[in-house]
Formats: structure tokens, sequence, C-alpha cells
């Protein structure tokens, strides 16, 4: 038996029948009902559309669209600089001094080393 099996969907539960009637319906519901249909069809038919519609709506989304490309370019060269700035400050504070590897006076390390090959 899997989890699909063993939990209903949703709304088929025994004591949910959808094909009993909600109930006996009032004696003048079709009248109401035929005079909200007219009524919204007359409202719904007094309603028109502005000429400028498209060019405004167009306009609105041109600007958000500059707008986002805008603040995301700020926030790439923002953290850009700050990528710089902290890289510029991490190199400035290596210790000055020459270091452990490199002595700069052409000295052989003390110590044993590697052979040298002869060619």
């Amino acid at each position: 038996m899997t989890h699909r099996d063993a939990t209903p969907s949703r709304g088929t539960g025994p004591d949910r029948t959808d094909h009993e009637p909600a109930g006996p319906r009032p004696p003048d519901a079709e009248r109401t009902e035929r005079e909200l249909r007219d009524a919204l069809q007359a409202l719904a038919g007094g309603v028109l559309p502005d000429p400028d519609a498209y060019r405004t709506a167009r306009g609105a989304w041109l600007r958000r669209e500059r707008r986002r490309r805008l603040v995301l370019a700020v926030l790439v060269a923002v953290v850009f600089a700050l990528a710089t700035l902290i890289g510029l400050w991490v190199l400035n504070q290596a210790p000055s001094d020459p270091g452990v590897i490199f002595s700069g006076d052409g000295a052989a390390a003390d110590g044993p080393s590697l052979p040298r090959l002869r060619p």
C-alpha cells in the first residue's frame, strides 16, 4: 500500500456528497439571476477602454525595465569596487620583510638541500 492509496484526495471523504441538491431554491431565484445578469451586462457595456492604455502601459513597463537595469548596473559596480578595495587592503596587509623562502642575498640556505643535477 502506498501513501497515495492510504491518503484520500481532497473533497472525496465519505461525509461529502456533491450530487445532493443544496436545498430548495427560492421562487424568485431565476428572476434575480436574470436581473443581475442584465445589470452586469449594462455595466460592462458602459465601460470604454482608454485609447492610450497600451501606450501608457508600455511606457510604464519600459520605465520599470530601465530602472531595473540601472539598479543592476549600480549593484554590479558597487560589488566590483568593493571586491577591488578588499583585495587591495589584503595585499597591503602582507608583511614587508622578504620572508623565509627568499632572502635576496643569493646565499645557500642552511641545512640539507636537494642534490644538483649536472648536465
